[in-house]
């Protein structure tokens, strides 16, 4: 993982150089370059290994998913949705850059993430309906069908009785969602076969929603300072949680049920492709922060 992180990252560096205005540009790389787990590039190159891609026509892919969650992390850090002041162990965007530079700076990363899929993938030599499609993907993850559409029912159910499946929904779009966008991408570049892709999207559904499972239960069970991120803050706006809904146990017999389904669907695939997709599955589930 650590090999993989440091490819995203140099990736990631040559796609967002510094550029004028120079501090929108520093406002971008400061939260592109925070310090994250690039668990959604890793899922997009781990998709591309398993149906048998090259890394680098992946790597586009990977990239602009990050720049999307990089812009999603930012958004839901400003006053007007979450009224965060700490990610990832230091002062959210809008705070180090003031409100609209943040906002700009997300919107400019949302637009640069499509701009790269589509300059790159005629780079590496990915064919333009491959292109296409992973096009087609990311943006569906993004809008009304996605991370949008779960952050609007959110807000909404801050201090409202919600019930689990409102919470699903929340977060199979919120989270889950570009989670899964980031395997299938992967999987469509590399040349994936139909069901190929349907078994990767069916495993990264079951593993983006056990990301969230394990966020809520670190929200109650960490430190600010371990989680590099306000800890609490769940339980302090009254949102609905899965620990909250489930109880504590429950949520950890959930997350477990997550990991047994998300690798049952990669039993379909061949046995050594599959231990990269394995092995994020079980770094989700039993991480720390």
């Amino acid at each position: 993982m650590a090999s993989k992180a440091m490819t995203v990252n140099e990736a990631l560096d040559r796609a967002l150089p510094l550029g004028h205005p120079e501090r929108l540009f520093e406002s971008m790389r400061y939260s592109l370059f925070a310090g994250g787990k690039r668990v959604r590039p890793m899922l997009a190159l781990a998709a591309c290994e398993l149906v048998g891609g090259d890394e680098a026509a992946a790597l586009p892919v990977a990239c602009a998913v990050e720049m999307v969650h990089t812009m999603s992390l930012i958004h839901d850090d400003l006053p007007c949705m979450d009224d965060d002041h700490l990610r990832r162990g230091r002062p959210t965007n809008h705070v180090a850059f003031g409100v609209s530079t943040a906002l700009l700076a997300g919107d400019a990363l949302l637009a640069r993430a499509f701009e790269h899929v589509a300059r790159e993938c005629t780079e590496h030599g990915v064919p333009a309906d491959r292109a296409l499609r992973a096009v087609a993907e990311l943006a569906s993850a993004v809008g009304t069908d996605g991370l949008v559409a779960g952050q609007v029912v959110d807000l909404a159910s801050e201090g409202a009785d919600v019930d689990l499946a409102t919470l699903e929904y929340i977060h199979v779009h919120k989270t889950a969602r570009l989670l899964e966008a980031a395997a299938v991408c992967g999987g469509i570049v590399s040349g994936g076969a139909d069901e190929e892709i349907e078994g990767i999207r069916r495993y990264a559904r079951y593993v983006g929603l056990l990301f969230q499972v394990v966020d809520d239960v670190l929200d109650v069970t960490r430190t600010s300072e371990q989680l590099g991120k306000t800890a609490g803050k769940d339980i302090a706006t009254d949102k609905a949680t899965y620990p909250k809904l489930m109880g504590m146990d429950g949520a950890r017999a959930y997350a477990a049920e997550l990991v047994a389904s998300a690798e049952a669907e990669l039993d379909r695939f061949d046995g050594t492709r599959t231990e990269p997709l394995r092995h994020l599955a079980h770094f989700i589930a039993y991480r720390q922060h």
